[in-house]
């Protein structure tokens, strides 16, 4: 695979069948959604592997370089630098806001709570409309909330969308680098991973943001303002291209901007949902959501003029996109999440090669099999890529995996023992006596040797009743 492969992708790495069938559904959400253009595009495993647009003007239609608003798919490029923050050590997500950026009037929200939308905040500043008027108007961070009741709920209780928590946490960004959130998000995300494309502010070539009439095919050109403050909550430009870019590398992550085990914290949900069979929620800057079966991450977004949305599917190794120019209209995160399903439909992933380990190590191979607690069986299983997995033979909850960690223990990554810690116990002279997960006991037998055992087991051991 060549270097410019990878950068810009190339349309013939999906089948006719499948390239004629995302066209056709931007085709239709183009006509049917009445925009004045639209620009989509498919990732595979960290490829830009198709892009398709459509226009009002025949013959034409936008290319993956034309800029287009990207509305709150700006709040993951914040999200990204305030995670990086935190993994530096300059900041705790536990940390209130006022610790860092004090006189704010949301001085005791969490990092964590801003970034989840959990904080209470109002969803909106004080009139006028933010997103319509030029950030001039709201010259400091005492204008962006009320500030007789800037909490319109308990903050940590629930989920409440707040533009302006993502303004001052852009603001923190900022205290904390001592340069613009828009310097430090071109120093430390955008040349790293080559968006070029990405801005503050429209460059050449971009679409132009049109409002279009209800009941007649006329349209208005909406304003392209310069939002100020609020800008870390929906002023970002960017292109198909770019976001291509931003997708593969929320799929996979890149040591140099934020690592993958961080990624994966952002996407997990951060405030329980509010039924079982929840359709969306929110964790760290990236929404989550469900569609046709899929469970997917990323963002929507909208400012006037524009439409957006960007998901990925962990699960099939996809992303997509889609950009229009119109204020209301062609539903682009549902196209997006669309586009992802007949993508898999079509070209389903292809389960990697099974490769045996390249390295045998004994005392490993020796902890593999049948591990009981209590009298519950698990099977402990050694992967080609060095990772422990226990699963229960019963169909359970409490499997997961563990990475081995420098002082011999194993680190839980997923499920009931996330972030637990599995250790070998051994006997005087080196042979093994049991597991222990965070003081579960596993033996090698149902209820083995008392001494392992916590409580002791019975002496007369297993026998009819």
């Amino acid at each position: 695979m060549t270097e410019d492969d990878r950068i810009t992708g190339r349309s013939d790495r999906l089948l006719p069948t499948t390239r004629r069938a995302l066209l056709h559904r931007v085709a239709v959400a183009q006509s049917e959604g009445r925009t004045p253009s639209l620009v989509a595009g498919v990732v595979r495993d960290g490829l830009l592997v198709w892009t398709g647009a459509r226009s009002m003007v025949d013959g034409h239609a936008p290319d993956p370089d034309v800029q287009y608003r990207i509305g709150s798919i700006t709040k993951t490029f914040v999200a990204v630098l305030v995670l990086r923050l935190r993994d530096e050590g300059l900041l705790d997500l536990a940390d209130p806001l006022g610790r860092h950026l004090p006189g704010t009037p949301a001085d005791d929200v969490t990092v964590a709570q801003l970034l989840a939308h959990s904080g209470g905040l109002a969803a909106e500043t004080p009139a006028p409309w933010w997103e319509r008027t030029d950030g001039a108007l709201r010259p400091g961070l005492d204008d962006l909330l009320e500030q007789e009741s800037p909490l319109k709920h308990p903050a940590g209780r629930l989920h409440h969308y707040s533009n302006p928590g993502y303004a001052l946490l852009g603001a923190l960004v900022e205290r904390l680098r001592g340069a613009s959130w828009g310097e430090v998000l071109r120093r430390e995300v955008l040349v790293p991973l080559g968006m070029d494309r990405t801005t503050l502010l429209p460059e050449h070539p971009h679409a132009g943001g049109f409002a279009v009439h209800p009941w007649a095919n006329v349209m208005l050109p909406e304003p392209l303002t310069d939002t100020g403050r609020m800008g870390p909550a929906g002023q970002l430009w960017s292109t198909g291209a770019d976001l291509g870019r931003w997708a593969a590398f929320l799929a996979a992550g890149d040591d140099a901007v934020l690592s993958a085990d961080t990624l994966a914290e952002m996407r997990r949900p951060a405030v329980g949902p509010d039924d079982a069979d929840w359709t969306s929620g929110y964790g760290l800057g990236l929404q989550l959501r469900r569609h046709e079966g899929r469970v997917l991450y990323g963002h929507t977004g909208s400012m006037p003029g524009f439409t957006a949305g960007l998901w990925v599917s962990a699960a099939d190794g996809l992303a997509a996109f889609a950009l229009s120019n119109a204020t209301s209209g062609p539903s682009t995160p549902q196209l997006a999440a669309e586009l992802i399903g007949i993508t898999a439909a079509h070209e389903p992933r292809l389960p990697e090669p099974w490769r045996p380990l390249t390295e045998v190590d004994e005392e490993l191979l020796a902890l593999t099999g049948p591990w009981y607690w209590g009298a519950a069986p698990n099977v402990l299983s050694l992967r080609a890529d060095g990772v422990l997995e226990l699963a229960q033979l019963a169909g359970g909850r409490r499997g997961s995996r563990f990475r081995p960690c420098a002082d011999g223990s194993w680190l839980g990554l997923d499920n009931y023992y996330t972030g637990e810690t599995l250790r070998v116990v051994r006997h005087p002279d080196g042979t093994v006596s049991h597991l222990d997960i965070g003081s579960f006991v596993y033996t090698r037998e149902p209820y083995g040797p008392a001494g392992a055992v916590p409580g002791g087991v019975d002496p007369e051991g297993w026998r009819a009743f």
